[in-house]
């Protein structure tokens, strides 16, 4: 039941290993979101990304590379458009996104219905990870790649931004560049996702490990380490659970993802229900 399915059919192995690659790239980027109580942004470019798969398919049709690029540039469209109001008129950030995301969905819902490409409206908005061809993979696997790298290089003024972003604008340390590479990389990354589980659950495998990481370590690197293992053990999950049950694989491997964040929630080392009714009798006595 746990290996046969990967060991005998090739659109399992190829979904699988799609996954694995995106969890090891956007949970670190969903860590830092919540970190920056951002976590709704990931929500909300996921969303936007959608006219932008729309346009593509409507001057491409299926093709990779033009639902990748239109769904790249609709997204960073999206984070500027809400950076320039939120400075323009005072408004928050995130508050700008869900307007600009709420148009964007709507209008990506309206390209795909007008279209007439053949695009199927529930596979962009959930996703068919079991058709992941060797394209999306090699697509996937880049975006993870450049998403560890840039990572790598980005690391300690990011978090110098996320926890002190005063500091790094009075030191001249780029903070508001550092902030728009680093929505950059969630969008690169929404995209990818999308090839496997559309623009709606693509945010799931980002947000669900690493609101739940926080549960398992107190650190930022060991709440990183901890969505990344989370991400991954849902996609197996959901995958292998997908697979026997059949099932929608995008929403099994979010459900698996969500039960591993209820997981945590309920009895996680670090501020979990348990850990807190546990301290009440020592607190009281």
């Amino acid at each position: 039941m746990l290996l046969d399915p990967f060991l005998d059919y090739a659109f399992m192995r190829r979904a699988l290993v799609g996954c694995l690659a995106l969890s090891l790239a956007a949970p670190p980027l969903g860590v830092f979101l919540v970190l920056r109580r951002l976590s709704l942004i990931g929500d909300a470019l996921g969303h936007a990304i959608l006219p932008g798969v729309a346009l593509g398919a409507m001057v491409g049709g299926l093709s990779l590379v033009a639902m990748s690029v239109g769904g790249v540039l609709a997204g960073l469209a999206i984070v500027v458009a809400a950076g320039l109001a939120s400075r323009g008129t005072g408004l928050r950030e995130d508050a700008s996104l869900a307007g600009f995301y709420l148009v964007a969905l709507a209008l990506g819902v309206v390209l795909v219905s007008m279209s007439g490409s053949g695009v199927d409206l529930l596979d962009l908005l959930f996703g068919a990870a079991l058709g992941v061809d060797d394209g999306a993979l090699l697509f996937m696997a880049s975006v993870t790649t450049v998403t560890l790298v840039a990572l790598a290089l980005m690391w300690r003024p990011l978090v110098a931004e996320t926890f002190d972003p005063g500091f790094l604008r009075h030191a001249g340390g780029g903070g508001a560049a550092w902030h728009l590479a680093f929505l950059a990389l969630v969008v690169l990354n929404l995209v990818a996702a999308f090839h496997a589980l559309g623009t709606l659950m693509a945010v799931g495998l980002m947000m669900l490990p690493a609101t739940g990481a926080r549960f398992w370590s107190g650190s930022v690197g060991g709440q990183v380490v901890a969505a990344v293992l989370a991400a991954s053990a849902a996609s197996v999950a959901g995958l292998l659970v997908s697979f026997h049950a059949d099932l929608p694989t995008g929403p099994a491997i979010v459900l698996a993802a969500g039960a591993i964040w209820a997981l945590g929630l309920a009895a996680g080392p670090q501020g979990s229900l348990l850990r807190r009714w546990a301290r009440r009798p020592h607190l009281a006595g």
